[in-house]
């Protein structure tokens, strides 16, 4: 039995918890799908800035480097141009004037080949190295130059422009074209490195548009079929809530047909059995009044006592089966051994009935549901089961009572027989915040099993767990 209420209660939970999973996964779905868009908008616009400040810094970077270029470019020119000035001047008095100019050109050719040595690529730094040289040897030549005196440079400037000015300042040029394209190479390779970039940007977007298609895709499938899904489960509860409906209707009908057929019945046993008993009394009383003789007396009044006395078993009987005293006065457990034992008299089903002693103390309508669906069930087994023994179990656990009945009868298709018996029970049961559980099958019996919330038991009998254990044959 608790094994057949707890597959009850564990059915409720996984259904509760079916209901609730195509939600968890919808918004799982949209979760990520939304965590994924942020996550490439936030990597998307992080490589963008990451581009940009490479794009930037590598053209401020190449700019810087030619504009060095340029200038010492610019500064070796003049310096040419000054010193053949110098040269080619008949007034010696310029020497000094020419001197200080060229100084200036030193200066500032030393600060832009110091500008552009700062982050050197590897493949720069051998012509770099070469032209600082060539610029270094032809600064000191230029040196020695202004120093000449009047003669010397008579002498001398031929040979120096043609040996020693042109070629050096032709080799500093080239190499300064020459570090101008590893330059120029270092700004390709990093435009390609950026192109490469804005590649895998383009790639990763893609990419990211695709899964975010793809997963969009997949929750409006999801979403169109969870709501396919609730139309379905919303017209089959409409279906169950209308059946329902009309079960509650035909079961008000038999219950009130019922009704009828209980005060029909027990009207036809008062007037039949106690009004007729009742009128034989008064018969055989005005029969005494009227005898002379004491024996005569005696018979009618020893007549009235037995009519008196079959009398009150009547109406003891109609009492009984309106509610039995036995379930107030005595308790629960009594009332169905009382109720065992007539069943076996009656139809000679034997009725084994194993209770909680603390079953007597539940409350008055536990009590009453209990007795009214053991006894509905211990009749149905009578009357269509063919059954030759019936189990009734009640056992206190916990917070809750539980208890069934079982026969060894024909059993049934619960698909289709859903009796005034049946409707009954679940309504009674239903009513005290229970479940009742029904496994029939054909020619292997039937089980009756239900669960009743009962809060209040464990603090009224002091913590009863149902150790004793009462159990009755009837048969």
């Amino acid at each position: 039995m608790r094994e057949l209420l707890r597959s009850g209660t564990l059915g409720v939970n996984a259904a509760a918890v079916r209901r609730r999973a195509p939600w968890l996964v919808l918004w799982l779905g949209f979760g990520g799908l939304l965590i994924c868009i942020i996550g490439a908008a936030a990597g998307t616009l992080t490589t963008l800035d990451r581009v940009r400040t490479d794009e930037n810094r590598i053209r401020k970077s190449f700019l810087g480097r030619l504009s060095a270029l340029d200038l010492i470019r610019s500064q070796i020119y003049l310096s040419g141009t000054y010193v053949r000035d110098f040269l080619l001047s008949p007034d010696p008095s310029g020497a000094a004037a020419q001197s200080a100019r060229l100084a200036g050109l030193k200066g500032e050719t030393q600060t832009a080949i110091q500008s552009y040595s700062h982050g050197l690529e590897p493949e720069e730094r051998e012509p770099f190295l070469a032209l600082q040289s060539e610029i270094e040897e032809y600064w000191r030549v230029l040196d020695q130059t202004i120093a000449w005196t009047p003669d010397e440079r008579n002498k001398k400037r031929d040979s120096f422009f043609y040996d020693e000015l042109v070629p050096r300042r032709t080799a500093m040029l080239q190499i300064a074209d020459r570090i101008a394209l590893v330059n120029e190479h270092g700004l390709n390779r990093s435009e390609e490195q950026l192109a490469a970039s804005s590649g895998s940007l383009r790639r990763s977007l893609m990419v990211t548009f695709g899964i975010t298609l793809a997963g969009g895709f997949v929750l409006a499938l999801l979403t169109i079929l969870y709501t396919l899904r609730l139309e379905r489960e919303l017209e089959r509860r409409l279906e169950e809530n209308t059946h329902a409906r009309a079960d509650l209707q035909e079961l008000s009908a038999r219950l009130v047909r019922a009704q009828e057929n209980e005060r029909r019945t027990l009207a036809r046993e008062l007037h039949d059995e106690v009004g007729q008993s009742l009128s034989a009394i008064l018969m055989e009383a005005e029969n005494a009044e009227c005898a002379d003789e004491l024996g005569e007396i005696r018979e009618h009044l020893a007549s009235v006592r037995t009519l008196a006395e079959k009398t009150v078993n009547e109406v003891r009987d109609l009492a009984l089966l309106l509610r039995p005293s036995m379930l107030d006065d005595f308790g629960l457990v009594p009332a169905l051994n009382w109720h065992a034992r007539e069943m076996t008299k009656r139809t000679g089903l034997n009725v084994v009935v194993t209770a909680d002693d603390d079953a007597d103390d539940l409350p008055d309508e536990h009590k009453t549901c209990i007795y009214r669906l053991v006894q509905e069930a211990v009749n149905n087994s009578a009357r269509h089961a063919n059954a030759r023994t019936v189990e009734v179990i009640v056992k206190h656990e916990g917070a809750y009572v539980r208890f069934s009945v079982r026969d060894d009868g024909a059993g049934f298709d619960t698909r289709f027989v859903r009796g005034l018996g049946l409707l009954g029970m679940e309504e009674r049961v239903r009513r005290l915040g229970g479940q009742l559980q029904l496994d029939s099958q054909l020619g292997r019996g039937t089980l009756i099993a239900a669960e009743l919330p009962v809060v209040d038991l464990d603090r009224k009998i002091g913590n009863g767990n149902g150790n004793g254990l009462h159990t009755h044959t009837s048969g």
